[in-house]
């Protein structure tokens, strides 16, 4: 994965206000582009493919690995290879319910996990939010604060930290336990100089990597959900 910079000799050589250097900043904003675009392929639903001279090569993301612990509509299906080789198929989207998030929470347990987080989108960060469990809420009438946010959803196997992803599918709640995964990188963020053209400066940003999946049972999801 990669992102070009490309700049004027002029753009380098002006005053500007709050940067010395164009070529710095523009690289500077080009490495979080980078980073957002690789957190967000981990979390998309891609196949693991090998590539040939005309397609370039791809690696599994969480969609394609997660099987096992997996909650989702009548008409979907799970990938069916162990390899991350075969996408997941959506299906009709439903609204998410306690019920669907404690069924993959337990499935993920019984599978040997201990899942710490729960990912979602924003819509669906709110409809946690909603859910009552066994619970009464109280508003903090002293500070005139109404808490209307669920940001720990505690289990009857464990306490599972609420985040909402601006990256992950909205359709997706992951139920991760996170030491079963990682990134492996072939080549770690580097930068080199590309050939001039003309008054110009040009930089790559590149890194090769794969997510690793070394128990995908650990984890598990509530897909086919609506967003809206």
């Amino acid at each position: 994965m990669d992102k070009t910079v490309v700049i004027t000799g002029t753009q380098e050589a002006v005053d500007k206000a709050g940067r010395a250097s164009e070529l710095a900043y523009q690289i500077a904003k080009k490495s979080k582009e980078l980073k957002r675009d690789i957190e967000s392929t981990l979390l998309t639903n891609q196949v693991r493919a090998a590539g040939n001279s005309s397609t370039a090569r791809t690696f599994g993301s969480i969609g394609a690995w997660i099987a096992t612990n997996d909650n989702f509509a009548a008409d979907g299906s799970s990938p069916t290879a162990a390899d991350a080789s075969d996408a997941r198929n959506d299906g009709t989207q439903r609204a998410l319910t306690e019920a669907m998030l404690k069924d993959v929470i337990k499935g993920t347990w019984n599978s040997g996990g201990n899942p710490s987080v729960i990912m979602v989108g924003p819509f669906n960060k709110q409809k946690i939010s909603g859910f009552t469990g066994g619970s009464t809420r109280f508003d903090a009438s002293e500070d005139k604060t109404l808490y209307t946010s669920i940001d720990v959803y505690s289990s009857d196997f464990g306490d599972l930290e609420v985040v909402p992803n601006r990256f992950s599918r909205d359709r997706d709640a992951l139920v991760l336990d996170m030491d079963y995964w990682s990134v492996g990188f072939l080549r770690d963020f580097t930068m080199h100089e590309l050939s001039k053209t003309g008054d110009s400066e040009k930089r790559q940003l590149l890194a090769e990597l794969t997510l690793i999946s070394r128990n995908e049972g650990a984890s598990g999801g509530v897909f086919d959900l609506t967003t809206s």
